[in-house]
């Protein structure tokens, strides 16, 4: 049986807040600076609050050693920036309005991600914003679904999101690389329909006691599956790359629910 205990939450959030106002200073400093901290320091962060999370993060396949790399992924909850941050090198591509966010968005600044207008008249100016970090040498990592799902099943990926993919960067064609993220078990007991909502986090789900019951629960299994990176080169459009990476990534987050994955 899958318990919240309240004690646990208020440890987990006291823990996490210790934890993150120290650093909120030093990650400014180096984002103001440019220096190579504020790259590393994420990741590191996003490790540990995994750990006080109580996510246990079990990855499957090889991570791209491409520079830049595009991560598309699927997105459930607020918590892929933790599992995601933890994993993967990278910034993440965010909706303008999370920019505004109290407190969350100045951590998605700090965290040097990219805002951009996921409006179709802004298909054109949603990609020179990426580009731009590109070919800049970052990897950053894309929703294309452009909301977040119930956790089992994966929305269809937009197609516009993936203009950015048509360009070359700095003279070579954008290595994307699937990812899949599924919360399999809480307490090493499977997700499923009935539990999933207690992590996944959609539709007018309030934020503030969503956080409160993630926070009280056991430890979480975390599949990231990282599949064969690919190109736009490989497809004769961005309908079709958007397709194939569809079914690339709602195939891994499947095989992870159902406790039959295999690999990538």
């Amino acid at each position: 049986m899958i318990r919240h205990s309240p004690l646990r939450a208020l440890g987990r959030l006291l823990a996490y807040v210790i934890y993150t106002l120290p650093l909120m200073p030093v990650q400014a400093v180096a984002v103001f600076f440019k220096w190579p901290l504020a790259v590393r320091l994420p990741l590191a962060y996003h490790r540990r609050c995994a750990g006080l999370l109580g996510f246990e993060l079990r990855m499957h396949g090889t991570l791209s050693t491409a520079r830049p790399t595009l991560f598309v992924c699927n997105h459930a909850t607020y918590l892929d920036i933790v599992t995601l941050g933890a994993t993967l090198p990278a910034s993440f591509v965010a909706k303008s309005e999370v920019a505004g966010w109290p407190f969350f968005g100045l951590l998605a600044r700090l965290q040097r991600s990219v805002f951009v207008d996921r409006r179709p008249r802004s298909t054109a100016g949603q990609r020179d914003a990426m580009q731009t970090r590109l070919e800049s040498g970052d990897n950053l990592i894309l929703f294309p679904e452009g909301t977040s799902s119930d956790g089992i099943r994966v929305l269809p990926f937009k197609s516009a999101l993936f203009s950015v993919a048509e360009r070359e960067v700095n003279g070579s064609p954008l290595v994307v690389q699937p990812v899949s993220v599924a919360y399999s078990a809480i307490d090493g007991l499977p997700t499923g329909r009935a539990h999933m909502p207690r992590i996944a986090w959609y539709g007018d789900m309030g934020m503030a006691g969503h956080i409160w019951t993630v926070l009280g629960l056991g430890r979480i299994s975390v599949d990231i599956v990282l599949h064969s990176p690919t190109s736009f080169a490989e497809f004769a459009n961005r309908r079709d790359m958007a397709a194939a990476c569809h079914g690339t990534v709602a195939g891994g987050v499947e095989r992870a629910l159902a406790g039959r994955f295999t690999g990538g």
